[in-house]
């Protein structure tokens, strides 16, 4: 699933017209670069949701075919936050553990490893693996901590990517078309020790201000002459 339901009030005006997802970097929308490198690892089954400018997006995307995977979208009005969104797409993410993705990130991890992630969660009983990153200067004081592959609420070294993977059972509880963010349900499984994780120490970007925005689009194209020189 890719989050891209977001106002984006940080990205105004960018936003007023175009949704978050929509805008582009390196010639690309963030989320296409989400969608491209999730067709590369063969994972074809995207749920995309979405609020803000929704009909953008969907026109934009179509059902999929132009990347070689198929998408189902699930539309919200109002905007029901990570955890309400997640659990109003339920129906649609099946019984599985599924990936979620914030569409408003770049980073290069390696999408195709989150089969064998959802597997192994599947395994141990968890209920969450997320994907931890070092702190941005925006994130001084980082989200949790990560102790012998267990995600901590103490001592919060790092920063939540906005990469997990999550047991449809997760988010059951939570009625469809019902507001609710993800924090406070991460912080209750954690403290069950529920929650798996790693620590990513690749590129990662949080894209959300138009100055991240810009400085992401000039890195991308440096890089597209540079290979093309």
């Amino acid at each position: 699933m890719l989050l891209a339901a977001g106002r984006g009030e940080r990205m105004r005006p960018l936003t007023d017209h175009t949704p978050k997802p929509l805008l582009q970097a390196g010639g690309k929308s963030l989320i296409v670069w989400h969608i491209e490198n999730m067709a590369r690892a063969g994972i074809c089954d995207l749920v995309i949701n979405h609020a803000h400018l929704g009909n953008q997006i969907e026109a934009a995307l179509g059902n999929g075919c132009q990347f070689g995977i198929h998408i189902h979208y699930s539309a919200e009005n109002p905007a029901l936050e990570t955890a309400g969104g997640i659990a109003n797409a339920l129906p649609l993410l099946g019984d599985a553990p599924f990936a979620v993705i914030n569409s408003d990130i770049y980073c290069d991890y390696d999408v195709a490893q989150l089969p064998e992630r959802a597997a192994a969660l599947n395994a141990s009983g968890d209920t969450a693996h997320l994907v931890l990153v070092n702190n941005p200067a925006h994130n001084p004081n980082g989200d949790f901590g990560l102790v012998s592959g267990r995600i901590v609420n103490n001592t919060p070294a790092f920063t939540f990517s906005g990469i997990g993977i999550y047991q449809p059972s997760m988010f059951a509880s939570i009625p469809r078309s019902t507001i609710a963010p993800l924090a406070p349900l991460l912080r209750a499984q954690i403290a069950l020790n529920k929650v798996g994780g790693e620590h990513y120490r690749g590129r990662w970007l949080d894209v959300g201000t138009p100055h991240r925005l810009e400085k992401l689009d000039n890195e991308l194209r440096s890089q597209h002459n540079t290979t093309h020189v």
